[in-house]
């Protein structure tokens, strides 16, 4: 890892990042891309040093709002559980009165769900877990240094005794690896059970462009030897890749949510996690 102190704390959705750079291992991650322009090795994390500074700074003179992480670079990487930062970060956005939504594979946001506890009482939080296989061998190979599903299917359990609402990210799916109606459903039976908010799904595939692709093909060469040739003749260089099944596994996953009162469509789960709520704002007045 190494540190920096950042001139600025918030994206332009009022997202933060924390860290920069991730050790889950996933071999499909987005982040990689060649777009975002990281200038360092992914693996060596850069940290924000002064990002608790820089909240407190903002917080202090703006009105309460949702604030958002886990968009670029999971905030619960290892790191976290000796640094801390994001748990600092929690404190003051419990302490001046704003909502948090954050998105992580990790089991270790149960540490914070003290803090979390009371943030939700008092305005709101969403917890967003990505979920893209049942079954924990695979989640061991294509995200080998983060906790496997069977763990963050306990982690949506505890937070529902909570009380705390939750997203399951249902992606990306990878062809020819967990594009299964068996899969889905398992993934879609846990949701359903720990009473999810939403499940979001941009479709039964992922992105591929420069900077991830060569390592998604890579681990692929690695994990599943001769499934890179049969990627590289379907999709080519495109961008997002469907698998063969994305209209009949969505049309499952549209169906089991809407018997069971669960979002999913993809502006109606954002405009939910974005919405802070009015009760906040009539305790403020009263």
């Amino acid at each position: 890892m190494h540190f920096v102190r950042a001139k600025g704390i918030f994206t332009s959705d009022y997202g933060i990042n924390i860290y920069r750079g991730c050790t889950h291992g996933c071999i499909y991650c987005d982040s990689r891309s060649d777009v975002y322009q990281m200038n360092h090795k992914f693996e060596d994390i850069e940290v924000k040093e002064n990002a608790p500074e820089l909240l407190k700074r903002e917080l202090i003179r703006r009105k309460p709002f949702m604030i958002g992480t886990g968009a670029m670079t999971d905030p619960y990487i290892p790191l976290e559980k000796r640094l801390k930062n994001v748990r600092k970060c929690l404190e003051l956005i419990y302490r001046y009165g704003f909502g948090f939504a954050c998105l992580t594979k990790s089991d270790l946001v149960l540490r914070d769900i003290d803090l979390l506890k009371k943030i939700n009482e008092k305005t709101k939080v969403v917890v967003q877990i990505t979920i893209t296989t049942a079954d924990d061998d695979l989640s061991r190979i294509i995200e080998p240094h983060v906790c496997p599903t069977s763990r963050r299917i306990e982690v949506l359990k505890k937070l529902k005794e909570n009380g705390i609402p939750t997203v399951v990210w249902l992606c990306p799916i990878l062809p020819h690896i967990n594009d299964t109606e068996e899969n889905i459903n398992l993934i879609l039976d846990a949701c359903i059970e720990n009473e999810v908010k939403g499940v979001l799904n941009l479709g039964m595939g992922l992105s591929l462009r420069e900077g991830n692709r060569e390592y998604f093909y890579k681990k692929l060469d690695e994990k599943f030897p001769g499934l890179k040739k049969r990627y590289i003749e379907e999709f080519g260089d495109s961008y997002f890749i469907h698998s063969s099944d994305n209209r009949r596994l969505r049309a499952i996953l549209k169906r089991r949510c809407n018997e069971h009162g669960i979002l999913h469509n993809q502006d109606e789960i954002f405009e939910y996690m974005h919405r802070f709520p009015e009760k906040s704002v009539q305790t403020t007045l009263f």
